[in-house]
């Protein structure tokens, strides 16, 4: 085992400890001898734990320790990255491993992130490699709003401990039965939304995710259309810089971007 390993392993336990111990009814959980085992309840704890302040020791060895996964896992930043169009790309894989300035998070209308432990989702994901304090600067904004989010706008946080500097959360349409005019009008104003709000705070670079796909059931293809359109119309009529990637998961939308972009 490595330094750098070990201290991991020592931060994760410290973690695990801490919010074990926040909670009453989580005390008597059973710590997994495995890194991986370990990894999974550390996830999970996080998944559950409710939007609420932490200490400056957890913050420093949480903050540690995710900068430490994230090289783990591979930083991938666009000057890598070759693009399909003129300042528009297509990458296959984890978007909380993506250095642009910003990343899209297909939010529900709560906006706090997934509750559920270890679920696959991107919002999952985006919370737990960000760290506690997305979950809380995203409670503290709902609260002054006083309402859910409406579904086709956006709302900007730090990325905290992602690669990204921000993060762009934005409400998909959920799809019940066939798809309708309004759900389509809906998610293309989930990409205009977005790089508004990106040119508002001058960023030069946004990954989407494929929003409103997945567990909200817009049709993979028909998405991909609305969004390689909205985004494409919006660059030309504003005369927008923005490098655009089109973040994609499965082998199955890699397809479809690849046809529509190249």
């Amino acid at each position: 085992m490595t330094v750098s390993a070990k201290e991991q392993k020592e931060r994760r336990q410290f973690l695990i400890r801490c919010l074990l111990n926040e909670d009453a009814q989580y005390r008597s959980l059973a710590v997994p001898e495995t890194d991986a085992g370990q990894r999974r309840l550390l996830r999970a704890l996080l998944n559950v734990r409710p939007p609420l302040p932490v200490s400056a020791d957890f913050l420093r060895v949480q903050d540690e320790y995710l900068t430490q996964a994230a090289l783990g896992r591979g930083i991938v930043r666009l000057d890598g990255l070759s693009p399909a169009l003129p300042d528009l790309y297509l990458w296959q894989g984890d978007i909380t491993r993506l250095a642009a300035d910003a990343i899209v998070n297909a939010a529900n209308s709560g906006m706090t992130g997934c509750y559920v432990p270890n679920h696959a989702c991107i919002d999952n994901c985006i919370h737990t490699f960000a760290g506690v304090q997305l979950r809380l600067a995203c409670a503290e904004m709902m609260r002054a709003q006083g309402r859910e989010e409406p579904a086709g706008r956006a709302k900007i946080t730090p990325g905290y401990n992602l690669p990204a500097k921000y993060v762009l959360h934005t409400v998909g349409p959920v799809v019940q039965g066939e798809i309708t005019p309004e759900d389509e009008a809906v998610l293309a104003s989930c990409y205009r939304s977005c790089l508004e709000l990106a040119e508002k705070h001058r960023l030069l670079s946004v990954a989407f995710c494929c929003i409103s796909t997945g567990v909200f059931h817009f049709p993979n293809r028909r998405a991909a259309e609305i969004a390689v359109k909205t985004v494409k119309g919006y660059l030309a009529e504003h005369h927008s810089k923005i490098k655009v990637v089109f973040d994609v998961y499965k082998d199955e939308d890699y397809a479809i971007y690849r046809e529509l972009l190249i």
